[in-house]
């Protein structure tokens, strides 16, 4: 009887966050109690599992609009702002991205404009041509805020992954050193460093493969009060023919200011890059990887979570102070009056999972997603890396919904082609993809749980997130864009973030439908002839490997 408590007890640990909720105890029990029966399902393999459709009760169709709302804002995904901050945004401050080009030319034209604030957080950045303008940009921009007729108070912060930023003798370091050098008051470059990644395991891992162990992968571009939320990284491919997803939120000061908070705080446990190419750590804070692993991991906690806390006691007494209010103006009556903030009809959650800091809220997040997902809702999942969870498998698997999984076939897989052993990574994502259409086709799921290949010539894949439909409904009314991959690596290694947008707008669900179709419709459906194919034999040590090693790409 072990392992369905474990359930419970998961989902428990967030209540320590949010002391005097007994409400939420009651939902995270309930949600506890339908995955713990869900997993001890999958994991007995009882064939009770394939009756479960033909035993629930039927779900009537939804012929009301979809994700409709009470007059408050209370929609049915209303929890999550129990556990993150909620920011209520008129659609008309959303955009859907959809190409690399336009993504690099939104962000250098941002920070041409900027006036107060450009905080970027990826990955790395590369070493390019087209990487060197956008630093050119950055420098112009910070160079005319001193030479103005009225100077601003511009500054620039730079959230990087240390041991990816610092690869080769020419990298994301050597590329923004010449910034930080001529600005060293008004530039600041923060470098994240695993606390998993020290001792004897720093010394021994060569570069590249210390990447495996934990890295910062996060992508924010924030400009101002503007904000891009993607997959993205600052590297020239993803700039022209490396496919992703990108959403610009457009005059978000609230969300800007929460963004640049966790970047400021990701920041401030990192490593700081200094003008001679050495890296200090933060006055008064631990080291990441000479210092106490616990201690550095509890500050590390403890800086993350106040940004979360404090953000979410803003907005909800901003939610309390406007929704007891008596101006609020309809979307027609702001627009007639002139009034730049209308009522919301869109609701923004950022979503963050720190597992090295004992955070895990994107994967609670994600995981009642999937749990509450009823039957004729349909949840399009897309990852460049396919390699779910077993959490995150258990879920599809043994829930209700329908479900359309887009993936990169091998030739758009960023690392088709690569020297040494990272060029076998396509085939051992390949060997994962036919396990699970395996055991989707044994536990009789085709019709409900189908694969999709994303395909396009001379580009990669690495779009990732999920669109939700409601029951009844042809269009989504929830999204998660950011970062996450849903593997292991996403859940237990890597910081990420992402946001859930929850919107009643009929406009922007189309622009998120659209997107979903756009990227659907480069994309054949995954079959048994499938894994027939010319270079789809994958070798057996490959096959040898790849449980061991999964867990770490």
């Amino acid at each position: 009887m072990a392992a369905p408590a474990a359930g419970p007890v998961f989902w428990r640990r967030l209540l320590g966050l949010l002391p005097g909720r007994p409400g939420l105890a009651a939902l995270l029990g309930r949600l506890s109690d339908r995955l713990g029966r869900s997993r001890e399902r999958r994991r007995r393999r009882s064939p009770w599992l394939l009756l479960a459709p033909l035993l629930s009760p039927t779900v009537p169709q939804v012929t009301s609009p979809p994700c409709c709302l009470c007059p408050e804002g209370v929609h049915r995904f209303q929890w999550i702002r129990n556990l993150v901050p909620e920011f209520g945004v008129s659609s008309s401050h959303v955009r859907v991205l959809s190409s690399p080009a336009e993504f690099f030319e939104l962000m250098k034209g941002q920070i041409k404009i900027a006036k107060r604030r450009v905080v970027m957080a990826s990955l790395y950045l590369g070493t390019g041509p087209l990487e060197q303008e956008l630093v050119d940009c950055l420098e112009s921009s910070l160079e005319k805020s001193l030479q103005a007729k009225f100077p601003s108070d511009l500054k620039v912060s730079i959230l990087l992954d240390f041991t990816r930023g610092s690869r080769g003798r020419k990298n994301s370091r050597t590329m923004l050193l010449p910034l930080l050098q001529r600005f060293p008051e008004r530039v600041r470059v923060s470098l994240f460093h695993t606390p998993n990644l020290r001792g004897l395991l720093r010394l021994l891992i060569p570069e590249r493969f210390n990447e495996t162990i934990g890295l910062q992968h996060i992508k924010v571009y924030l400009f101002d009060n503007n904000v891009i939320l993607s997959g993205a990284n600052l590297s020239d491919s993803y700039f022209t023919n490396r496919q992703d997803r990108y959403v610009f939120l457009q005059d978000c000061a609230e969300i800007a200011d929460f963004f640049t908070e966790l970047v400021d705080a990701v920041g401030d446990v990192s490593l700081q890059l200094q003008g001679d190419d050495t890296v200090e750590v933060v006055d008064g804070m631990v080291h990441p990887y000479k210092g106490d692993r616990a201690a550095y991991c509890r500050a590390a906690n403890k800086r993350v979570m106040d940004v979360i806390h404090s953000a979410r006691a803003r907005q909800q007494m901003l939610h309390a102070q406007t929704f007891h209010s008596d101006s609020l103006l309809s979307q027609e009556e702001a627009a007639a009056a002139g009034d730049r903030r209308p009522a919301p009809d869109t609701w923004i959650y950022p979503l963050i999972q720190m597992k090295p800091f004992e955070i895990q809220i994107d994967e609670i997040v994600t995981e009642t997603l999937l749990t509450e997902a009823e039957r004729g809702a349909k949840v399009f999942l897309t990852t460049g890396y396919f390699n779910l969870t077993q959490a995150y498998m258990d879920l599809v698997l043994g829930t209700r919904a329908e479900y359309q999984i887009l993936l990169a076939s091998p030739e758009v897989n960023g690392f088709f082609g690569a020297k040494g052993v990272a060029g076998a990574i396509p085939a051992a994502y390949v060997h994962i993809e036919r396990q699970f259409y395996s055991e989707v086709c044994s536990l009789g799921q085709q019709d409900r749980v189908q694969l999709q290949e994303y395909w396009r010539r001379g580009w990669t894949f690495h779009a990732k997130g999920l669109w939700l439909y409601l029951a009844g409904s042809s269009l989504p009314c929830l999204t998660l864009i950011g970062s996450p991959n849903f593997g292991y690596r996403s859940v237990h290694r890597d910081l990420e973030a992402q946001i859930a947008i929850v919107t009643e707008s009929r406009s922007l669900q189309q622009q998120l439908h659209q997107e979903q179709e756009q990227l659907y419709l480069r994309s054949g459906a995954v079959t048994s002839a499938t894994f027939e194919q010319p270079g789809r034999q994958v070798k057996l040590w490959v096959k040898m490997v790849t449980p061991l090693i999964k867990n770490f790409f």
